[in-house]
């Protein structure tokens, strides 16, 4: 992971700094949607770069939320579809094969291959989405969710443990506004202090 951050920053400021005027905006939009990039790296990227903090935090915030609100809604539909498909009379789906049966056994096992495969990166992070979900709820996963395990992980998670999609979209949502504001201001303050002990 140490080696993509700085490939990644690069790669960051080489698409931001090629954007001209306004069009810099909805690249900020969207590479904040995109995982590992999101808004801890795409907001001080742009600030440094010179983009307006505002427009820079709104652009990010506006992608987030959309990656957001697209993962709660998409799991939904993705349990929705698999509890239709196995409450059929005789399991069988419209193309004749049989679904599976899921108990708690079964979940109990999915759980098991989850936790023994936490040597994969991502399955390390899933994890500790899943512990900060369970541990805090879904207000403690709001907050502390995006620097932790980042925004896609963390919809994924607050979708499982969310008592609605409102309930949940609208706490993720206010994590990622606390989030946004702070990585808006400390960039401005950071870059500010920099160019104040260059100017000396």
């Amino acid at each position: 992971m140490t080696t993509v951050a700085p490939a990644l920053l690069g790669d960051v400021s080489t698409l931001l700094d090629g954007a001209v005027g306004p069009l810099g905006y909805p690249l900020v939009f969207v590479l904040a949607m995109v995982p590992f990039i999101e808004p801890f790296v795409v907001i001080p990227v742009a600030i440094g770069l010179g983009f307006d903090p505002l427009l820079t935090g709104v652009a990010a915030f506006a992608g987030s939320v959309t990656a957001v609100v697209a993962i709660v809604a998409a799991q939904e539909r993705l349990l929705a579809w698999w509890a239709r498909r196995s409450a059929g009379d005789d399991g069988a789906d419209d193309s004749g094969t049989v679904a599976p049966d899921v108990d708690a056994a079964d979940e109990a096992s999915l759980d098991v291959n989850v936790d023994d495969a936490a040597d994969d990166e991502a399955s390390g992070r899933y994890a500790r989405a899943r512990r900060v979900g369970e541990r805090y709820g879904l207000v403690g996963l709001a907050l502390g969710g995006p620097p932790l395990v980042g925004l896609h992980l963390m919809a994924v998670v607050g979708a499982a443990i969310g008592p609605t999609r409102r309930v949940t979209v609208g706490w993720l949502t206010a994590g990622l506004a606390v989030w946004t504001v702070l990585l808006v201001v400390g960039s401005v303050a950071g870059f500010a202090a920099v160019e104040s002990v260059a100017g000396r």
